[in-house]
């Protein structure tokens, strides 16, 4: 018998832990519950925009499963890895004397719009650099209720309905202006929004979903979806981005950047058709005008020979911009070719090369670009360099000591266009990218439609103009990248 009592005594303290256990358990998922019912109370019915409720319910609906494909490479396959020079011969000079224009000298300004910064700052909850710039934001307070919970498509919709309800339309505002004061293409709204989200949430799903929401509200077409039970933010693309993932939405292509997300190959995600009412824009990664960061200035002299006599072309650039151009996705050819460079940069390049140039034929003068686009880098292939395959604007392949074909042929491009206003075209090939002119002179060439224009190559080192590698004499080009002369 008192064994029996000292079993249900050892029974009932066993029953007590279990009681104690399951009631502290119990009282930290009411505690979570009740934060997130709080939430969802405040925001019930409150939408501000009065396409938030339609879309609040189209988001609790059934979802579908989307797998993710790998868009094409820039190359079919490897570029050379290796590329023997050419033994150095002078061209044959004719053409009209250079005379080189140069524009009044840009003044260089370490600031931009500081008073309005500053002011936004002295009464901003958030901030934060952007590339140099001193920004602060007025976040309210039920922007930051909004909570990504319980973890599956029902906290999407919660986290939606929250932000919806809240007072979001003065921080649209304030991010159309910096993106007006710091003149922002599509792809530096999407750096800073992103940027803002982090400074918002700790939470990395939680950030992704603000930036959803803002950028839908700015008028960019992006989705939400969901892989086991994290976010995926996709964003919507008329051009294709090379190397990156994309989900297929009917006939648009939404494509997995990796400012947003790592990246499983044949990733499966669900997310919905509808898009967000009113938000219909693409990102464009056009870059036609470059943003206005404060400048952080660095020197960088690069040093060439040509027939035994050494060159020096020393200039200065802005860090900050060089910090935005490396977060750059793998847009298309078209604009990296076509994206400027900055100004005072090209201004004091263009005057070290007028002091050699001017007064000597046009084919003497082009080929001097030419053995210094050359000549001044080492050639690595991208892979080698990055780990990965990097296009670089004619900006940043300045400032790098190796660079490899394209990149080689996007900065000679520039330069041709800008200092000779001749036209320009890109030269791609299944590994190799070169350059050709439209210029009347002998040698190697293609013909685009009626024109002729001769082969520039900036990556067969002491090749002169109308001087092709021997692999690729014979071979058609897959494609022509149109270089859009000043003002076209």
């Amino acid at each position: 018998m008192r064994q029996n009592r000292g079993g249900e005594h050892k029974l009932l303290r066993l029953f007590g832990l279990f009681s104690v256990t399951l009631f502290l358990i119990g009282s930290s998922l009411f505690a979570s519950f009740e934060d997130f019912k709080r939430q969802q109370d405040s925001s019930f019915q409150h939408y501000k925009d009065v396409n938030d409720e339609a879309f609040s319910n189209y988001l609790k609906a059934q979802w579908e499963e989307y797998t993710a494909k790998q868009s094409a490479p820039f190359y079919e396959k490897s570029k050379p890895k290796n590329i023997l020079p050419k033994q150095a011969q002078e061209i044959k000079s004719v053409g009209p004397r250079v005379l080189i224009h140069l524009d009044t000298p840009t003044k260089i300004s370490e600031d931009i719009a500081p008073k309005e910064f500053d002011e936004n700052i002295s009464k901003a909850d958030v901030t934060f650099d952007f590339f140099g710039a001193n920004l602060g934001f007025t976040v309210a307070p039920t922007i930051k209720d909004a909570k990504f919970y319980p973890y599956s498509q029902v906290g999407i919709a919660n986290f939606f309905d929250v932000m919806a309800s809240s007072d979001y339309e003065p921080l649209v505002t304030q991010l159309q202006a910096v993106k007006n004061t710091l003149i922002l293409n599509d792809w530096g709204i999407c750096l800073l929004v992103d940027k803002l989200a982090r400074e918002v949430y700790s939470s990395d799903d939680e950030a992704k979903l603000f930036t959803w929401f803002l950028l839908n509200k700015i008028g960019y077409n992006v989705k939400i979806g969901i892989s086991s039970k994290h976010i995926v933010l996709m964003h919507y693309s008329e051009k294709i981005i090379y190397a990156t993932p994309s989900y297929s939405f009917d006939t648009k292509k939404f494509y997995l950047l990796p400012l947003h997300s790592s990246y499983n190959k044949g990733m499966r995600v669900y997310s919905y058709k509808q898009d967000y009412p009113g938000a219909t824009k693409a990102l464009d990664l056009t870059l036609k005008t470059l943003p206005s960061f404060p400048e952080a200035f660095a020197e960088k002299n690069l040093r060439f020979k040509q027939f035994g006599k050494e060159y020096v072309i020393a200039f200065n650039y802005n860090e900050n911009l060089m910090s935005f151009m490396a977060t750059y996705p793998q847009a298309d050819y078209e604009t990296f070719f076509n994206a400027p460079m900055q100004e005072s940069t090209y201004e004091q390049i263009a005057k070290e090369i007028k002091a050699h140039i001017d007064g000597k034929r046009a084919s003497v003068a082009m080929n001097f670009v030419l053995n210094f686009v050359q000549n001044a880098f080492v050639y690595e292939r991208d892979d080698e360099q990055f780990g990965r395959e990097k296009v670089m604007f004619a900006q940043e392949t300045l400032i790098y000591d190796k660079s490899d074909c394209e990149d080689r042929a996007i900065l000679f491009a520039y330069l041709m266009k800008r200092l000779f206003h001749i036209g320009v075209i890109g030269v791609k090939y299944s590994d190799h990218m070169a350059t050709a002119l439209y210029i009347p002179l002998d040698g190697d060439s293609v013909k685009v439609g009626t024109k002729k224009f001769v082969v520039a190559d900036p990556t067969y080192i002491n090749a002169n103009i109308g001087q092709s590698m021997p692999q690729y004499k014979s071979k058609i080009p897959q494609s022509f990248i149109v270089v859009k002369r000043d003002g076209v």
